[in-house]
């Protein structure tokens, strides 16, 4: 292991522009983060920085980032550093997240202030954290000279049911209700168009919350009669076209009010917005609807339930709108509406409550 263990940059010379320039806005916060711990003489910062600039998606960069710091407490807090964990200590990990409290915002405390006082992990993020410290020593032993043994191999991981989500689903009503105290409610009227369109493109695109805060108005375009937004696909590189329905072009235009470049969801300075942002607006925004609070990756869930649920739904084109590899997966939210819908309980209960409201029972 000791070509991973030099000082990252011994050999660059001060002329040279520094590589870490070009990673990711996740790989940059994770460099920063370790240095602060580690000191720039060590090369996890480094590593696990490439490693977070080696991840394909921004969604995935995110969430390995996120599980990679809570594996480096725990191993700094066991006295290792987290390049040399093995196998007994990577099962221990294992056990820590089952019990160990969460980071929660100290409530009437200073700004930023944490304590260790939440709800334990939930299992998707326990397999999380699992995941990306195994995918970090998957990477180590790509670049390392000599090889190094991923310690998470052998260390199990939490059963997930991919048709179970705890986010609760929008009926079709309830949605229009969504979008009617967005448009009508919310704040000041910049504020409400920006709320507006950004829900009817997450809607109506069927657009993950990321790919849609990435986005440039120098991405909307136009082709063959229909407008659209060009994307960057989240795995497999490349772009993708996405057709804007008219109702959601509409709403654009409105809040975007001739603006030609920049950010195509901002600021009022201008910046990107970000995902924070919009789970405080659609928090505010269910509050004022009476309806269940949720974060934003719902919407795509309940959009593709939507469109399935339709008379003439054809599954393989609500695949292609919610850019699925696998048609499994859009069944997935298939077999949700079916689990709640059509259940059988509710005609066998309709049944027995009209036989003991006439006495028959």
């Amino acid at each position: 292991m000791t070509a991973l263990t030099r000082a990252p940059h011994a050999g660059l010379s001060a002329r040279r522009p520094d590589p870490r320039a070009l990673w990711p806005e996740h790989a940059r916060r994770l460099y920063d983060h370790l240095v602060a711990l580690y000191g720039e003489d060590d090369a996890l910062p480094t590593l696990a920085a490439a490693w977070i600039a080696h991840q394909r998606s921004t969604n995935t960069q995110r969430a390995y980032a996120r599980g990679f710091k809570v594996f480096e407490e725990f191993a700094r807090e066991h006295g290792a550093h987290p390049m040399t964990v093995k196998f007994a200590l990577a099962d221990t990990f294992r056990l820590y997240l089952e019990t160990a409290p969460t980071w929660v915002r100290v409530k009437g405390g200073a700004r930023g202030e944490l304590a260790r006082t939440g709800k334990p992990y939930a299992d998707a993020s326990r397999a999380n954290a699992l995941s990306a410290a195994s995918s970090f020593f998957s990477y180590l032993d790509k670049v390392s000279d000599d090889g190094v043994k991923n310690p998470f191999d052998a260390v199990q991981r939490p059963v997930l049911d991919p048709d179970y989500s705890p986010t609760p689903g929008y009926t079709e009503d309830e949605w229009a209700r969504f979008l009617a105290v967005a448009r009508d409610e919310h704040r000041a009227a910049a504020y409400r168009k920006r709320a507006y369109a950004l829900l009817l493109m997450l809607y109506t695109l069927c657009l993950r919350i990321d790919s849609l805060l990435n986005a440039k108005v120098e991405d909307l375009s136009y082709d063959r009669g229909h407008r659209v937004l060009l994307l960057e696909k989240v795995k497999g590189g490349g772009r993708k076209k996405k057709p804007i329905p008219p109702v959601a072009w509409d709403a654009l235009q409105d809040y975007l009010d001739g603006r030609t470049t920049g950010w195509l969801f901002c600021t009022a300075s201008g910046g990107r917005l970000d995902e924070p942002a919009v789970w405080r607006l659609l928090q505010s925004l269910a509050k004022r609807a009476g309806l269940p609070l949720r974060g934003p990756h719902g919407t795509k869930n309940d959009a593709i339930t939507h469109a399935l649920a339709r008379p003439d739904a054809r599954p393989d084109k609500v695949q292609r709108w919610a850019d699925h590899r696998d048609s499994r997966t859009t069944q997935r939210y298939n077999k949700r509406k079916e689990l709640l819908d059509d259940s059988p309980g509710y005609s066998l209960a309709a049944a027995l409550a009209g036989a003991l409201e006439h006495g028959t029972a």
